[in-house]
């Protein structure tokens, strides 16, 4: 396992410019990219995995920016390209563009689960395939670019993505706000709003899950998961509206 981002292997070196050439970036220092793809599970594990200062090595402090940076670009694709959508609207479909969905799809469709340094309980657990971790990777991906290259770069890159996928939302194709579904289909056939109650949630602070289940007439439905109560309840709301639909 790859510990140390300062000595690449030879295969690990190949792994990344193969795949920074396939994705249509370029790194100046191959270590921030690496960086990107370090999983905190493995300086939870390893002995000496430790920066300067105490902080560990992982990709959480360059998710941390690369989320930053995703959300300027986003909100400045969508004040762009929709001039014509109010306030409310764009914060709609942002919050579908950047969501967890979203990022670990377009993580999947990179590859980006292949390159992902975990620890070895991580692993076992299936970590590889967790929306969670592949969102966090995708971040820290922009991060990393952003800090390699520059926000011009970084545009570049995150217009590329995001682009198609805020065509898809505004025509509907991609993701649908089923809270809102929900809540129409309440009224229209019960003249009631489904209730949502959090049933717990787990996790530390910085990776905190929630469940949270929907009642509707009396029945209730999910529960949804999410890294988030928005992202839960959306999922408690699918759960619903399949089962009435």
């Amino acid at each position: 396992m790859l510990t140390n981002t300062s000595n690449l292997s030879k295969n690990r070196k190949k792994e990344l410019l193969d795949f920074q050439r396939n994705v249509g970036i370029k790194f100046s220092d191959l270590t921030l990219l690496n960086y990107a793809f370090i999983h905190r599970s493995v300086s939870n594990e390893v002995v000496g995995a430790v920066l300067s200062g105490g902080l560990r090595l992982n990709n959480e402090r360059m998710e941390f920016l690369g989320d930053a940076v995703l959300g300027v670009v986003t909100a400045t694709l969508l004040y762009n390209n929709l001039p014509d959508k109010p306030e409310g609207d764009l914060a709609k479909i942002k919050a579908v563009v950047v969501s967890e969905d979203m990022l670990s799809r377009i993580a999947l469709q990179l590859q980006i689960d292949h390159l992902l340094i975990l620890g070895k309980g991580e692993e076992l657990s299936g970590g590889r395939a967790k929306k969670a971790l592949l969102a966090d990777a995708m971040e820290a991906l922009i991060g990393a670019l952003y800090l390699d290259a520059g926000f011009k770069s970084a545009y570049k890159f995150v217009s590329k993505l995001i682009e198609p996928e805020i065509e898809k939302v505004v025509e509907k194709r991609s993701f649908q706000d089923y809270k809102s579904l929900l809540q129409e289909l309440c009224q229209k056939k019960f003249r009631k709003y489904p209730v949502y109650n959090l049933l717990k949630k787990t996790g530390p602070e910085h990776e905190r899950f929630f469940w949270i289940e929907v009642s509707v007439e009396n029945k209730t439905y999910g529960p949804g998961m999410g890294r988030n109560k928005k992202n839960a309840e959306q999922e408690a709301a699918k759960i619903a509206l399949e089962a009435l639909s």
